[in-house]
């Protein structure tokens, strides 16, 4: 549980952006590293879980190394991916009684991460590519064709992930492969859409560091959208952004970012900082830096009080760079005609009260057809089931 405080001082360098005018900027920020320690869940911990009155929380399944994106099938079988291990698990709830009782791996991919299903057909997204493969009776996956290959190498962003809109277009979310830098490739630091065979390849939108999670609002069709926000800026900054995802849109990265400040680190290219940011798109919410948001989904189930209905949840997978920690909890994002207001803590207590311990890393979020949640943590290889009653 050591600190290390890091301090980073952009010491009097001249950056040009014409031939004619220089700025000097000198600016320090500092940084630090701070992991918790990890322990194990016990049931004391799980039972010391905060959630709104009404709602419990239970092991769904355990014992699972590293879970991390959830999708689930027509027939109520759970598929999880596990990027460490390289495959992607099928689990069953055959008795009903709200636990998985049958565990099998069905895909063996290395870097799995990103999955979807749709149309009794499994969509799987690499570092580099994308498969699918149909779904058999008995929920294992036929042989997976490959229907997108080349995406950008991973860096330091590899986590990738795709879901499918209601245009039927699949979105495969591309993260940057450095903190702040300018990319080599176009689709770094981007959402790519194709065809659901992968043909028909483009840049929906850019600016973009690392989104993770994303969905479609309800009632409007509208896209939003999680991003990770850069490094180093501070304990404060960069604040993780909420964006609504538009076609041709640029969301600042690695240039501008919250609510149209300047990275100095980063010269935009051939214009100033103020002209790059006039045509960039800002977020609509801001959440606590360094908490890294995972997944997020609005809710659309029956089981949940009804003003939790198209409100959208949001998994924290909880900060290493930041002295006092921040995340490990999942949030409830409120919507009002359409668009975000505010937000509140939904399931909290993954990190110790003292901030020097933690026992979860929320990942993976999923509705199941009753309405109820499951939420994968990869700290300790657990899926929770989250359930309310009147």
């Amino acid at each position: 549980m050591k600190k290390l405080t890091i301090c980073l001082a952009l010491l009097c360098f001249a950056i040009s952006w014409s031939q004619e005018q220089q700025e000097v900027i000198s600016e320090t920020m500092t940084g630090h590293i701070f992991k918790p320690k990890k322990v194990d869940a016990t049931d004391a911990l799980i039972n010391q879980l905060k959630m709104p009155e009404g709602f419990k929380i239970a092991k769904f399944a355990e014992g699972l190394g590293k879970p991390r994106i959830l999708a689930v099938n027509k027939d109520g079988a759970v598929y999880v991916s596990r990027r460490d291990e390289g495959d992607v698990l099928m689990l069953k709830d055959t008795d009903n009684d709200g636990k998985s009782d049958s565990k099998q791996t069905v895909i063996k991919k290395e870097d799995a991460h990103g999955i979807a299903i749709k149309n009794d057909t499994l969509y799987l997204i690499t570092v580099n590519d994308v498969y699918r493969g149909a779904i058999k009776s008995d929920g294992t996956i036929g042989e997976m064709e490959k229907i997108v290959e080349n995406l950008p190498d991973g860096g330091q962003h590899p986590n990738r992930t795709l879901a499918f809109g209601p245009d039927n277009m699949l979105y495969i979310s591309v993260g940057s492969t450095c903190n702040a830098c300018d990319e080599t490739r176009d689709e770094n630091a981007t959402f790519v859409r194709v065809k659901p065979d992968g043909s028909g390849r483009m840049i929906f939108a850019k600016g973009l560091r690392n989104t993770i999670g994303y969905d479609w609002h309800p009632e409007t069709g509208e896209l939003f959208a999680m991003d990770h926000g850069i490094d180093w800026l501070g304990d404060d900054e960069q604040k993780e952004e909420l964006n609504k995802i538009e076609e041709n849109k640029d969301y600042g990265w690695p240039y501008i970012y919250a609510d149209g400040k300047f990275n100095k680190a980063d010269e935009p290219p051939k214009m100033t900082w103020e002209e790059y940011a006039a045509k960039t798109t800002n977020p609509l919410m801001l959440f606590d830096a360094h908490s890294a948001p995972m997944n997020f989904k609005f809710y659309k189930g029956d089981m949940f009080p009804a003003e939790y209905k198209n409100s959208a949840l949001v998994s924290f997978h909880g900060s290493w760079n930041r002295e006092n920690p921040s995340g490990y909890n999942v949030m409830k994002v409120n919507f009002k005609n359409g668009e975000p207001v505010d937000s509140e803590d939904f399931i909290s207590g993954f990190l110790g009260e003292d901030g020097q311990t933690k026992w979860g890393r929320p990942v993976g979020l999923l509705e199941l057809e009753d309405g109820s949640l499951l939420l994968s943590d990869d700290l300790n290889g657990i899926i929770y089931r989250i359930t309310y009653e009147k």
